[in-house]
């Protein structure tokens, strides 16, 4: 009996023990929000929404297939852009790349410091066919109704664009001068990989030399309702992009009459690793990119979460199975596979001699093609099925203790004052990674307050802006200017 009295007191005082210690974690949990400075805007509102109203109406499309481009929309871009912004213009050293790829230097007064790059794209994504008679306001009329400028690229990514100029432009009327190099570098193909804008810039810079403080391009946005446990909205700045490959699954093999099929058919064994592969799952991992984002917000949390985050080498399988209760945040955690196209077959009755399928996969951080193919390969286990895994790993990380993230943080506060700002892993691919090799850190983020509908009309219908947003994102480009000349 004592010695069941001496247990239950020990784990008693176990007990006791882990909760001071996981409460003291909870309770002295810093926030790493910096304190917002808000600014009197000096701009003009009504030309900043007719120059980005006007931009839109320039079908700037990127196809697949380049053939299609129509590039007197492009040079008819440039020239407005020539009349809207006089002052970019006549101060700043303006540079055309590949033809179409635009590269302006504002030459700052300490020439021994590295510049800064600020990057968008002036391309935009298709109309899909048939679904021209659902938007409310013409994709390329660029209409201002009800407060919202309408159109594509309102949102992905002439508001980059003209965002930065805007800014660029309202510093020049008031005399500003920067200190180190400022850079805009605006991609006409970002929409299809950016390998004859972004890349031919990267690749002319390195020639002469040119490194980077930092870039910041277009990424992650002011979300609502997207983070577990936070309430305000949380601004995440990509430090980081998920890497895209594509894996093509083939099996070839006797077809014949489907009258007298085998048991195991071509099809059938290509949907069997398909099911083995989403069944499976690469394994989740909070680490990286993904852990910076809960290290941020972690202490904007309500208790229960803020308890959970504060102490996640404990609780970190708990957080990896709330995380992956949806695909968002499951693929913080986790390389992911999406089969996106099967091909098998010509006729009813006659099963197919080859079967096809192809899966895309945004791989994390640490993870190598090699390394994913030698995971499908493993899981599938289907020797005569042949795995070929192209594509390209995730970009490097950039750091969240620099003063590069640091400014672009106290920029986005000083717009938003209410929001916090955190670092993330980005999913979608952009121009960012092009830099990588001539900036010390790389970082994505598109200054405008979103939600989850806002995100699914960027490549769809009825894509638009407010005006309010529209203005917010010409606030903080103005910002991140002059406080990353204040380094």
């Amino acid at each position: 009996m004592k010695k069941v009295k001496l247990i239950l007191s020990i784990l008693g005082g176990l007990l006791v023990l882990f909760l001071i210690t996981t409460l003291l974690n909870t309770f002295t949990l810093k926030t790493l929000q910096p304190v917002s400075n808000t600014h009197q805007s000096s701009i003009n509102k009504d030309n900043a929404i007719q120059n980005l109203s006007k931009a839109i109406t320039f079908k700037t499309i990127s196809y697949q297939d380049r053939s299609k481009f129509d590039f007197t929309e492009f040079d008819r871009f440039i020239s407005f852009l020539k009349e809207s912004y006089p002052l970019v213009h006549d101060e700043l050293e303006l540079e055309m790349v590949n033809k179409y790829a635009l590269v302006f230097k504002w030459k700052g007064t300490d020439s021994s410091k590295l510049p800064i790059g600020l990057t968008s794209h002036y391309d935009v994504v298709p109309i899909l066919e048939g679904t021209e008679n659902k938007w409310e306001h013409g994709p390329f009329t660029g209409q201002v109704v009800a407060g919202k400028i309408w159109g594509r690229g309102t949102l992905d990514d002439k508001v980059g664009v003209i965002g930065i100029l805007e800014a660029a432009e309202n510093l020049l009327k008031e005399d500003y001068k920067p200190e180190r190099d400022l850079y805009f570098m605006f991609g006409f193909d970002e929409e299809i990989g950016g390998d004859e804008g972004a890349s031919e810039i990267v690749r002319e810079l390195d020639s002469r030399g040119v490194k980077f403080e930092y870039v910041l391009d277009e990424g992650g946005a002011i979300v609502e309702n997207m983070v577990p446990g936070v309430s305000r909205p949380v601004g995440v700045v990509g430090i980081s992009e998920k890497g895209s490959a594509t894996a093509e699954l083939s099996i070839e093999g006797s077809g014949g009459h489907s009258s007298q099929p085998k048991n195991e058919t071509n099809i059938g064994r290509i949907a069997r690793a398909i099911a083995r592969l989403e069944e499976t799952q690469f394994p989740a991992d909070l680490k990286g990119a993904g852990e910076k984002l809960f290290d941020f917000v972690a202490p904007e949390m309500s208790f229960g979460m803020k308890y959970v985050f504060a102490n996640k080498m404990i609780f970190e399988p708990v957080i990896e199975k709330i995380l992956l209760q949806q695909p968002a945040s499951a693929a913080l955690i986790r390389t992911t596979i999406a089969p996106t196209i099967f091909q098998a077959g010509e006729q009813y009755n006659a099963l197919p001699e080859k079967a096809t399928a192809i899966i895309n996969l945004r791989l994390l951080p640490g993870d190598s093609l090699d390394d994913v193919k030698n995971f499908i390969v493993k899981t599938i286990d289907d020797q005569d099925i042949k795995v070929t895994v192209t594509g390209n790993e995730a970009s490097g990380v950039s750091s969240v203790k620099s003063w590069h993230f640091k400014s672009i943080q106290q920029s986005a506060k000083n717009v938003y004052p209410d929001a916090v700002i955190a670092p993330y892993l980005m999913f979608a691919g952009s121009d960012a990674r092009h830099y990588d090799s001539i900036a010390k850190n790389t970082y994505r983020f598109l200054p405008v307050q979103l939600t989850s509908e806002d995100l699914s009309r960027m490549h769809g219908t009825n894509e638009h802006i407010s005006i309010v947003n529209y203005l917010k994102a010409i606030e903080f480009y103005m910002e991140i200017m002059k406080e990353s000349n204040q380094k």
